[in-house]
This record gives C-alpha cells, sequence and structure tokens, in this order.
C-alpha cells in the first residue's frame, strides 16, 4: 500500500476515535477517577511529543540546538517562571546555540 492509502486509513480511524467519546455515558465522565486519568495522560502525551520533537531527526536521533533549548526551558520551569519567559529562554538558548555552531 502507498503512504497516502496509510494516512488515509488513520484519519479514518482518528476520526472514529473521535467519534466514539460521543457514545461514552455521562456517568462515567463525572467519575473524579476518569477525570485525573484523562489529565495524567494528557501531560504524559505532550511530555513525550516535546521529547521526540526534541530529540528525532526524520526516522535517527540528533543532539542539537534543540536540547539545549529544552534544557533550558526545564529549568526556567524549575525556578517557575512565566510561561513567556520559559518560551524565550528556550529560544534565546537555541538561537545562541546555532550562532556558537551547534546544529
Amino acid at each position: 500500500m502507498s503512504l497516502w492509502i496509510w494516512l488515509l486509513i488513520a484519519c479514518v480511524l482518528a476520526y472514529a476515535w473521535k467519534l466514539v467519546g460521543y457514545f461514552v455515558p455521562a456517568k462515567f465522565l463525572a467519575d473524579p477517577r476518569a477525570s485525573r486519568i484523562a489529565g495524567t495522560m494528557t501531560i504524559g502525551l505532550l511530555a513525550s511529543l516535546t521529547v521526540v520533537n526534541a530529540v528525532a531527526s526524520g526516522q535517527s536521533l540528533a543532539a542539537d540546538a534543540r536540547l539545549g533549548a529544552l534544557a533550558a526551558a526545564a529549568v526556567a520551569l524549575a525556578f517557575r517562571a512565566p510561561f513567556l519567559v520559559v518560551v524565550i529562554a528556550g529560544a534565546g538558548t537555541a538561537a545562541l546555540l546555532r550562532l556558537l555552531g551547534w546544529n
């Protein structure tokens, strides 16, 4: 099968999964455990997406300025900086590292 077929299958499955959400009973959604699990899964998915985008380049691993930017953002978060400061720290670190030649 071609890549386009797989892409269309993935789109249909994602849309179908979203439609299944409408059939979940309201009683299940009112349960505090379901809400806690959904929140935890969201954090885990976002963290894994961030890490994959920071260390992957195509189908190989890459150690470039994105790692430094991620580290700088993590440090800013550890110091409880506002979100805008975290973003600026990450972007500034990436720009500085790329200026120094770490691509």
